[in-house]
Parts: structure tokens; C-alpha cells; sequence
């Protein structure tokens, strides 16, 4: 939270008599984009406020459903479960560019738009924060400083010495380096990828990814489209080379269900990325023998009704690929995913 974030909040807080902050990105893994846990984020809300207003906030988690109508719903219904019946709810928010779109999508809800509340931005904080140890700590604090809340500078500073920041400035870095590679390109690229999603006996297939991005983070099997594969060849590849799994096209072919393709602009940090998920329900209670490879470094049948325990370890979208999924080919027992 930088201290335009909470120029906003004194704004609401001097609106009415109580805020309801949503907290949005909810059990996902930490990201270098999103490194800290929803509980983390309440915790810095509060120690930036005085006791007395800390006291008129009440703070919600959200997913990012990467589908609009339904995040709308959950964010109403979430703020619901804080205000008395009938009570008049105004949404206190900043128009900064297309990516606040939607701030106008709460019906009956009154819409207090401000204007900028100085010049603060968090896309060049992270960028200052990741690269702390490339810079003169007098520097960084000489722009960090005048953007963050102390108790937000203090603990910053402190969780820099984390495994977690270490690990994070290190995939931030990764990204950085794939980003720049394209700098040169005459369009913004846009990436096409492949994912299965294979179940069997209430398990489905996954992988922990073996490097950056999402390092130790479970996953679909998948990845990038070869330039002479079809979407089903590189489907095809990518399980043999990530799991080994000994089944042949024409046995896969004959348990497809059909594909799903996912285009959220946001669902990616290494950028535009459309993935298209094939989704096979496999015969027989014996779960196929599996081995990792290539960039997984494990494999495994994980029983469905332990998906949503991992929710907070798993890769990009992957997650919310597997409720939709679900919701569209679960033929069978699969379980209702938050």
C-alpha cells in the first residue's frame, strides 16, 4: 500500500462511518506483481491508520476469477456480509487508466470517482523494491520513502531478509529479462499455449513447476506452441515430456471431452498469454504411471478433493482453469471449487 492507496482510504473514511476494503488476488501464490498474502495486506492497512480509524475498517478477501460478472458478485456479496440491511454502499475509487473499468459495475451502488491522489504509481515501487540490492540503500530509501506508509516502509524492509523476497526478486528479475527480449518487436507479443487437464479415478494430473516463473508451484502439464505443431500435437508433447505419460494419441484422442481456452489479458506475468486447456477424462480406477521431466520437477495424481487445500500453491490461473473446467466437462464427482 503506497500512500495514494491511503489518501483514498482517509477519503472514505471521511465519507462515512465505516470503509469495507476489498482485498483482491486472494489465495494465490505469492507473485512478484502480488507478493503478499490478503492477511499480510490487512495487517499493513491497519498499522497505517490511527487506532480509532483503524477500527472503522473491516477488510474482505477476494478471489480474481479472471470472469468479470461472476468477480462483481463476489465482491458485492462480500461487502454484504459487513453492512446492515439496507444500508447505501458508495464505491470510493480513481479512474487510472482502462484497467479501472470496473469501477462502474456495481449496480446500485453510488460511485464516488476522485482524482488522483498524488504521484504515486506501484509499478516503478516494485520495480525499486525487487532491485534493492542493486542500489545504494540511501537511494532507496530516497524513493521509497516518500511513497509509503512507515509502517509500510518498516515492514518492507524487514521481510526483505524473507525467503520469500528472495525468491520473488529473483522470478521478477526472470521476467524482466523475457520482457525485454520482446522490447524490440514491432507489436506487443501475444503467446499461445497449451495445457491438458487429464482425470482419472478422482484424481487429476499435475505438475510443481521446476523453474521460474512459479518455481515450486503446482500447474497443469503444458506449455508453449511449437511453430509446426498443431494445438494438439504440442498438447500431446508437452505430457510426454513433462510426465511421461504412457498412453498413446489415439487413447487420448478417445477420452477428450473437448478445450477451453482461457484469454484473460492479466492471466500472466510473462504477457499476453492464451492458453488453450484440453480436457480428457481417462477410463479405469488404475491411475497411469507418471514420471517428471524437462521443466517439471515433479508429477502426480492429486485427488480432487485435495485441489482446494493447494489453491494458494498453485501457478497463474491454474486454479480457476480447473474450476471452469470443472464446472463445463466435470462429468463425475468432481468437486465445486471456490
Amino acid at each position: 500500500m503506497h500512500l495514494g492507496h491511503l489518501a483514498l482510504l482517509e477519503q472514505a473514511l471521511a465519507a462515512a462511518q465505516q470503509v469495507v476494503v476489498v482485498l483482491g488476488s486472494a489465495w494465490q501464490a505469492r507473485s512478484p506483481k502480488n507478493p503478499f498474502t490478503w492477511p499480510e495486506r490487512e495487517a499493513l492497512i491497519r498499522d497505517s491508520l490511527p487506532p480509532a480509524d483503524a477500527a472503522r475498517v473491516r477488510c474482505v478477501p477476494v478471489r480474481d476469477y479472471y470472469d468479470e460478472p461472476r468477480w462483481v458478485q463476489a465482491v458485492m456479496a462480500a461487502v454484504h456480509t459487513q453492512v446492515p440491511p439496507g444500508a447505501r454502499v458508495a464505491l470510493v475509487g480513481h479512474f487510472k487508466d482502462d484497467s479501472s473499468h470496473y469501477l462502474a459495475r456495481f449496480p446500485g451502488w453510488e460511485l464516488l470517482s476522485l482524482p488522483r491522489q498524488g504521484d504515486f504509481d506501484a509499478t516503478p515501487i516494485r520495480a525499486c523494491y525487487w532491485n534493492l540490492d542493486e542500489q545504494p540503500q540511501a537511494a532507496v530509501a530516497h524513493q521509497l520513502g516518500p511513497l509509503l506508509p512507515a509502517a509500510v516502509a518498516d515492514w518492507l524492509q524487514a521481510w526483505q531478509a524473507s525467503p520469500d523476497y528472495a525468491a520473488l526478486r529473483a522470478e521478477w528479475r526472470m521476467l524482466s529479462g523475457y520482457r525485454a527480449a520482446w522490447a524490440a518487436a514491432p507489436y506487443p507479443p501475444v503467446f499461445v499455449t497449451v495445457d491438458g487437464l487429464l482425470l482419472c479415478h478422482g484424481h487429476v494430473l499435475l505438475i510443481q513447476r521446476g523453474h521460474a516463473p512459479g518455481q515450486g508451484l503446482w500447474a497443469l502439464p503444458g506449455g508453449f506452441v511449437e511453430p509446426r505443431d498443431t494445438l494438439w500435437q504440442s498438447c500431446l508433447r508437452e505430457l510426454a515430456e513433462e510426465t511421461a505419460l504412457p498412453l498413446t494419441a489415439a487413447a487420448l484422442q478417445s477420452a477428450l471431452q473437448g478445450v477451453e481456452v482461457f484469454d484473460h489479458p492479466d492471466r500472466s506475468l510473462r504477457g499476453r498469454t492464451i492458453t488453450h486447456v484440453f480436457v480428457c477424462h481417462l477410463p479405469g480406477t488404475t491411475l497411469p504411471a507418471v514420471q517428471a521431466g524437462d521443466d517439471a520437477a515433479a508429477a502426480r495424481w492429486v485427488p480432487l478433493q485435495a485441489l482446494a487445500d493447494l489453491e494458494a500453491q498453485m501457478f497463474e490461473d491454474h486454479f480457476h482453469v480447473l474450476r471452469r473446467c470443472f464446472e463445463r466437462f466435470g462429468a463425475g464427482p468432481v468437486p465445486a471449487l471456490p
